[in-house]
């Protein structure tokens, strides 16, 4: 895909953060990801990978001491570090927009739910009072809420966990962003309210033809959502294939493991889900992240940090001794 082709172009992104006497840690470490317009791509990985500072990067919102020490986050062509803050914040809730996993966190409980899509209305799309609460009671309408006409009014402590998700979408999705980040959003939410969630957001997503980040520690839901899945370990991206090709043949011993912490196999768990921890923090600062839990290390491993390369069409990995699956 061409950078001319993408709605979201990351190229070489890296986000540190200092520390006092200590080492500086970097979350994300010359981390590249390109989405193109109407495109759902999962972004995996496992808690502290990183997939939260990249959404949060993006947004340009890293909580200090984090900084953006280098790199480029382009948004339909517009280099969204160089803009002004006015114009940045423009952009965001209109043109790239953010749903967060604890919707309690999101929305005020002091307005009404109808009040608070009503002001993004207002904010973004320049319309009076009554047509944005107008726009507030179709979009509670659109995310299936039961007798919108009543939660229009409701307070948020009012209403369930899968309701109260369903308006933080509504929010995110008021003003037909081009771009929607969606930072694990359903992981709050019981398996059947997960399901209902997901395809509503899908299905809105499509129907507005954005684009969208989906990030998500469950490799699971991407097989059903995503167009493309990424693989993110230790700030980088260690694969990125389209989602069939990915899970027909993956690549990355990280990926594997992931796939095998699902699997009911218990001889596939054990041959992908053991590490070395031995060796664990003891690799040279040039080698592989991931080889410390590699079974697959051999010494250039630890030696030489891998680049990401191209298997076959649009299947990359970042690996030394990828995975190569029979034909």
């Amino acid at each position: 895909m061409s950078a001319a082709a993408s709605i979201l172009d990351v190229a070489d992104l890296w986000v540190a953060f200092p520390s006092y006497r200590e080492a500086t840690i970097y979350a994300l470490k010359g981390l590249d990801l390109r989405i193109a317009p109407g495109e759902m791509i999962g972004l995996v990985g496992e808690s502290g990978s990183g997939k939260t500072t990249l959404a949060r990067a993006i947004m340009g919102l890293v909580p200090p001491p984090g900084v953006i020490e280098r790199g480029q986050v382009a948004f339909a062509g517009l280099d969204l570090r160089a803009m002004d803050e006015e114009t940045r914040r423009g952009l965001l809730g209109r043109d790239i927009a953010m749903v967060i996993p604890n919707p309690r966190a999101e929305l005020n409980p002091v307005l009404t739910v109808g009040q608070q899509i009503a002001n993004i209305a207002l904010h973004h799309l320049g319309v009076g009072r009554k047509e944005a609460m107008a726009v507030a009671l179709d979009m509670l309408r659109a995310v299936r809420i039961p007798d919108p006409e009543r939660r229009l009014h409701a307070y948020p402590h009012e209403l369930s966990g899968g309701m109260a998700q369903r308006v933080v979408i509504a929010i995110a999705l008021a003003c037909s962003p081009k771009l929607v980040i969606s930072d694990d959003a359903t992981s709050g939410l019981d398996v059947t309210v997960q399901a209902q969630v997901l395809d509503l957001l899908q299905s809105m997503v499509r129907q507005k033809g954005a684009a969208t980040l989906f990030i998500t520690r469950d490799i699971a839901i991407t097989a059903h959502f995503c167009s493309r899945i990424g693989i993110i370990y230790d700030g980088q991206i260690v694969e990125m294939a389209d989602t069939r090709a990915f899970f027909a043949r993956p690549a990355h011993p990280y990926s594997i493991m992931l796939l095998a912490a699902f699997s009911h196999n218990p001889a596939l768990r054990a041959r992908w889900t053991r590490g070395d921890v031995a060796i664990a923090g003891q690799r040279a600062g040039a080698g592989c992240a991931f080889a410390p839990r590699c079974v697959r290390r051999q010494p250039r491993c630890l030696a030489e940090a891998p680049e990401l390369r191209t298997l076959g069409f649009g299947h990359q990995t970042r690996c030394h001794f990828p995975v190569q699956a029979p034909a």
